[in-house]
């Protein structure tokens, strides 16, 4: 029976296209999962397997048998269990708690679209609260190298099912580091988006204001191209959001563009982890061949920043997430994390508003401290505990492995846990670029080039490392797909803006009928504003999807006016895709002119008017 783990979205797609099926691989691959493994909570039965292939078969149709349409065909995932998956119940690795969600969160619902197969929900430090992957009564997850090593959290199971290439991704979140630090420990990726990049719509809570969705691969270019599937404004979530038309000119940290300066920690601790203080060093001395300038830095403000998540009153978020739950399981909660959160009874409203305060007055200092630089370069963890120690130690063992991880979702950065090597007894040691809010790409570009330099092997499959790359279209570009519906169709009179950057009108689809469309007052030509509507209050809107190449996205968004922008739309086969959205304040005194079915009609409607 051939091996199936280890694959790379790559190879899975490689297999499809030599006529393998996922009705034929997908069930061996389920079979070839242990009964016992503590990385799951649940997965699918042969049964479900049959109904997930069936719903594909579905989507592939109306794709209308292009695969291309579906970029995840076939292609199997897990899904941390902090996240709505249909089918499975939602645990949060607490049983008291479970329910079972009767729609997916909006990330699952587009790896669905995309056409991704969720094999199963994996397990979690209890509410995602922790680092160390010990804290659930579904089993202490170990290290994939050595079980005698945490594997991690909160994302353990995630992580470790990616790790051991059971899944070539997998989804997780990230409050405190919970998608990086099992990422170090496991020799795999764990990008942690911009806060918002991401809807968190369906996702039980942690800290809500903090909280995103992140993703374990075993490449760059993988866990990157899962992000631009699954990255995106919901509508329902008030805290995604879309990416601004431009960047600040200051500091460096914000600005895009090639990453060059990278702050250092200036005289970090070890805590007395010697062989991780010794793969640090060497690993420095392997940086200074990439062209790229380390700037040793006292982290002080970043330190005290960090300390505001758990020793200041947003561990009362935490709270405000299970509070009516608390109140009646308490009994039923891992006692570390009931411990945890009980420390919000100690933190009055008055607390919590200078807390604000002072957050916001460490930023200002953090940006006038991180100025002249591009990002920062961490270790992802400063220690690698055992299993033993944590048992010993929770709290305290789980509080360093926060050292460079618990300020980064405060400070509204971004970053990206990647394997660095290994320690002289085996273990992994990772480390983590960061730089600001939207500067993911940028991240990713350095990580490339920092693995094509210093490869090492996929997770812990043994395999090697193919060249990492970026996310790329068919002809080795990296591009966006957006959905546009007024003056920039084919032939209408803002098109140009889209053939001046070499993009390709890739179809003409719909909407789903989640969807009005609106003729905005004062603007000349008229323009068009999309509001998503109730699928029984709306209509499915005429639009074509354009592929437009990354490097020219961004001075495409720079034309788009207000009130509109760039959101997400999604498609009548169920996919979503950057698009034109409107903010609420444009539509006042706007025309209805949904019954003409599109823009196009509308147009032509008033030209036989005026005839």
């Amino acid at each position: 029976m051939t091996d199936l783990r280890g694959w790379t979205l790559a190879e899975w797609r490689e297999a499809y296209q030599h006529q393998k099926t996922p009705a034929e691989l997908l069930p061996r691959l389920l079979d070839q999962l242990a009964e016992d493994d503590p990385a799951w909570i649940s997965r699918l039965t042969h049964d479900q397997l049959d109904a997930a292939l069936s719903d594909l078969a579905h989507r592939l149709e109306r794709a209308g048998g292009d695969r291309k349409r579906l970029p995840l065909y076939g292609i199997p995932c897990a899904v941390k269990d902090n996240i709505d998956v249909a089918g499975f119940p939602t645990t949060a690795a607490c049983p008291d708690f479970a329910y079972t969600p009767e729609k997916d969160a909006a990330a699952v619902s587009r790896l669905r679209a995309a056409g991704a197969i969720i094999i199963g929900k994996t397990n979690l430090d209890q509410f995602a609260t922790g680092l160390v992957g010990t804290r659930s009564p579904y089993g202490e997850v170990p290290n994939s190298f050595n079980p005698d090593f945490v594997s991690g959290g909160s994302s353990s199971g995630s992580a470790s099912v990616v790790a051991r290439g059971l899944v070539p991704f997998s989804l997780g979140t990230d409050t405190a580091g919970s998608g990086r630090v099992p990422a170090g420990l496991n020799n795999i990726v764990g990008l942690k988006p911009t806060k918002g990049a991401i809807s968190i719509e369906g996702v039980v809570p942690a800290c809500r204001s903090l909280d995103c969705v992140s993703v374990f691969a075993l490449t760059i270019g993988d866990a990157g191209e899962v992000f631009e599937l699954i990255r995106g404004e919901e509508p329902a979530d008030p805290y995604s959001r879309s990416a601004p038309p431009a960047f600040a000119s200051t500091p460096a940290l914000r600005r895009p563009g090639p990453i060059r300066r990278l702050a250092i920690p200036a005289n970090p601790d070890w805590f007395d982890d010697a062989r991780n203080a010794a793969a640090w060093d060497t690993l420095l001395r392997r940086w200074s061949a990439l062209d790229v300038t380390l700037v040793p830095m006292d982290f002080t403000l970043l330190f005290e920043l960090a300390a505001l998540l758990y020793e200041g009153p947003w561990v009362a978020e935490r709270h405000a997430a299970i509070e009516s739950f608390m109140a009646e399981h308490a009994d039923g909660m891992n006692p570390v994390v009931r411990g945890i959160i009980e420390k919000a009874k100690h933190f009055s409203a008055t607390d919590t508003f200078n807390a604000i305060y002072r957050r916001e007055a460490l930023l200002k200092a953090i940006d006038h401290l991180l100025s002249d630089v591009d990002g920062l370069l961490v270790p992802t963890a400063p220690i690698t505990p055992t299993r033993a120690q944590v048992a010993t130690d929770p709290v305290g063992v789980n509080s360093l492995l926060g050292t460079y991880t618990n300020f980064v979702n405060l400070a509204d950065m971004s970053a990206l846990a990647i394997p660095a090597g290994f320690r002289t007894d085996g273990q992994p040691f990772g480390l983590t670029l960061i730089s600001g809010a939207w500067r993911d790409s940028d991240l990713q570009q350095l990580a490339v080039r920092w693995l094509n330099s210093h490869p090492t092997t996929l997770g812990a499959t043994g395999r090697p490392r193919p060249k990492e790359t970026l996310p790329t279209s068919a002809d080795g570009e990296a591009t966006i797909d957006v959905a546009v519906v007024g003056a920039h169709l084919s032939g209408m009179p803002l098109n140009g803006q889209l053939l001046e950057r070499e993009a390709e009108c890739i179809a003409e689809t719909t909407t789903t009928s989640n969807y009005r469309l609106y003729a905005l007052p004062g603007t000349t030509p008229a323009k068009p504003g999309l509001r998503r509507v109730a699928a029984d209050d709306g209509a499915a809107i005429i639009v074509e999807v354009w592929r437009v190449p990354a490097a020219a996205f961004g001075s495409f968004v720079d034309l788009v006016p207000p009130p509109l922008g760039i959101g997400n739309v999604e498609l009548a086969d169920g996919t979503w895709v950057n698009g034109f959205v409107c903010e609420g304040y444009g539509f006042e005194g706007a025309l209805d002119v949904t019954h003409f079915g599109g823009w196009r009609a509308y147009i032509e409607s008033l030209k036989q008017t005026t005839a």
